[in-house]
């Protein structure tokens, strides 16, 4: 079968909407008729060459959809099962995953940079055009930037029906990553206080996630005004912004001079994290959730480091998305849960490349493509 997708050639050009070949499935492959994907900036550091994967590649991790067909060996889904894809799909039995760490699955960490499904092939061809035939690349085993994907039955996770898609979607991205960060990694108790550094999507489901644990207070940290308005929608209880003249003493001044109790980097850069450990108290616990290039040296203050302060840099907030998926979904229809807030901008597949500017621009907080 041939279906649309937004494929990228080029690094620093646009995305281009062309047909895509599907090979033949595997057993334990399913293929998604998507209904929704969110555009995130890991996407975008593809497009513009700060995070190098293979080329051509479909794009988009955040998915949404209908269960179209599933090979032989699924047992997890089955078609018409409304699922949302998982961006770390595991094997189950590598050295990681009997450990219970996922997110380290050898197989994904093997094949995953080089494109490929956890087997290490693609299963995607250009269909048309002078490179017709060609290889197409996956992108975190989901490609979810087009009509259907394909993902291994450990990345199709069934949730509710009655779950809208272009907010379930949003689920298995910067949601899980905010809120299980939270909920999940960190496990902060009720009556604690908590910061989070950035007002992006992760830091505001960092925020949320917070509110849904009863703690005792969030303050918001970020340079743009704007940012921090949306914050409080979300549950954030104070706010230090671009005219704090110290953001340390201030966080002290709020939580009887001692510090955050937990600190959440949601804003990636040197700057944001120097401000994590200015801010977690002695014998606190911080998580890394934003990120700088991978080769690229940061310096810190090694006096902010001691303490017995806990640090752990995470990429999805300790999820576990069988389990995860659809306790998100349950409490975003219990009203539990902010989704509809975080979508700034929905647009169709072919004007992708609008959402895209939009967020290069930093006009929205999560853009969504409707299939």
């Amino acid at each position: 079968m041939q279906f649309k997708a937004a494929v990228l050639h080029e690094v620093g050009q646009r995305l281009v909407i062309e047909s895509v070949e599907l090979g033949e499935l595997k057993p334990l492959d399913v293929l998604v008729r998507v209904q929704a994907s969110g555009l995130c900036h890991t996407d975008l550091e593809v497009m513009q060459g700060s995070l190098a994967y293979p080329l051509p590649i479909v794009l988009g991790h955040e998915g949404a959809g209908i269960v179209e067909h599933v090979g032989s060996a699924v047992t997890q889904v089955r078609p018409g099962d409304h699922v949302v894809c998982s961006w770390n799909p595991h094997c189950g039995h590598c050295f990681y995953c009997e450990r219970d760490q996922p997110i380290l699955c050898e197989p994904f960490s093997r094949h995953q940079p080089a494109g490929h499904q956890l087997d290490g092939t693609s299963r995607y061809r250009l269909g048309s055009g002078s490179r017709q035939g060609e290889k197409l690349h996956h992108f975190s085993v989901m490609s979810s930037h087009a009509q259907f994907c394909v993902v291994p039955e450990s990345g199709a996770v069934r949730v509710p029906v009655e779950m809208p898609f272009d907010r379930a979607c949003l689920i298995g991205g910067g949601v899980m990553t905010g809120v299980g960060a939270v909920s999940r990694l960190a496990r902060v108790e009720a009556g604690a206080h908590v910061a989070v550094i950035g007002g992006g999507a992760v830091g505001l489901n960092a925020v949320q996630g917070a509110v849904m644990e009863q703690v005792g207070s969030v303050i918001a940290i970020d340079r743009d005004a704007a940012k921090l308005e949306t914050a409080k929608l979300f549950g954030a209880t104070d706010t230090l912004g671009p005219d704090c003249p110290d953001v340390a003493a201030a966080v002290k001044d709020l939580t009887q001079g001692r510090g955050a109790d937990y600190v959440f980097e949601c804003a990636g850069g040197e700057s944001a994290l120097q401000t994590m450990y200015d801010v977690v108290r002695v014998g606190g616990q911080a998580v890394i959730l934003g990120k700088v290039h991978v080769d690229q040296k940061v310096s810190l203050r090694f006096g902010s480091m001691m303490g017995e302060k806990r640090v752990i840099r995470s990429s999805y907030g300790g999820a576990r998305p069988r389990r995860d998926f659809p306790w998100l979904a349950r409490c975003y229809l219990d009203g539990r849960l902010k989704l509809d807030e975080l979508i700034s901008l929905r647009l169709p597949l072919e004007r992708i490349n609008e959402g895209f500017d939009a967020m290069a621009k930093g006009g929205v907080i999560r853009a969504v493509v409707l299939m």
